[in-house]
């Protein structure tokens, strides 16, 4: 008979994470969920041939995996800023009125955007492994054969995989803890 949880919450019920760290996740059982974050790429402002190869490149990425793998893509919101506080000095020191029209321009955009929240789209690529060198080879090959089919990747970061939590735990929304007052 499993023994009952003493946790007070109610993810350790269900969710078997010990920890996240050094870009991995780690699980009571001693597995680490790691992986690689794929940077998207347009390939339709491409010529034909090289959409091509990039698709067939890719194929040949993805029959070479002989492990279990998860290929994931989740929305981060984006945050502009710093980008409208670097506009917002730019205007305010330049005093021919076109360019501050221009600026300005940006500005309304950005704005926009920020008020519509709008996300970008990440893409990861994850696997599970004991072993920490077998992670660390794995991470490296995936890296070397995405940069070979024109694609750049890089290991996931802590705030990736709580990132990926959050979309999928919490449907997007950021864990926020605080005192509930009855």
């Amino acid at each position: 008979m499993k023994k009952p949880s003493k946790s007070k919450y109610t993810e350790d019920n269900f969710v078997p994470i010990k920890n996240i760290t050094n870009g991995m996740i780690i699980l009571e059982n001693g597995e680490k969920v790691c992986g690689i974050k794929i940077q998207p790429r347009n390939i339709f402002i491409l010529e034909q041939d090289m959409q091509e190869m990039i698709v067939s490149n890719l194929k040949n990425v993805y029959n070479m995996i002989d492990y279990e793998f998860w290929i994931m893509a989740a929305d981060r919101p984006v945050d502009l800023n710093v980008y409208l506080s670097q506009l917002q000095l730019l205007y305010n020191q330049v005093q021919n009125q076109s360019k501050r029209k221009l600026i300005m321009e940006d500005i309304n955009k950005a704005n926009d955007f920020m008020n519509n929240n709008i996300v970008d789209t990440e893409y990861f690529l994850l696997f599970k492994e004991k072993d920490i060198n077998m992670v660390q080879k794995k991470v490296r090959t995936l890296i070397t054969n995405f940069a070979n089919a024109g694609l750049s990747a890089y290991q996931v970061t802590n705030d990736d995989l709580r990132m990926i939590l959050d979309n999928f735990l919490n449907g997007g929304q950021t864990s926020s803890f605080g005192a509930v007052i009855g």
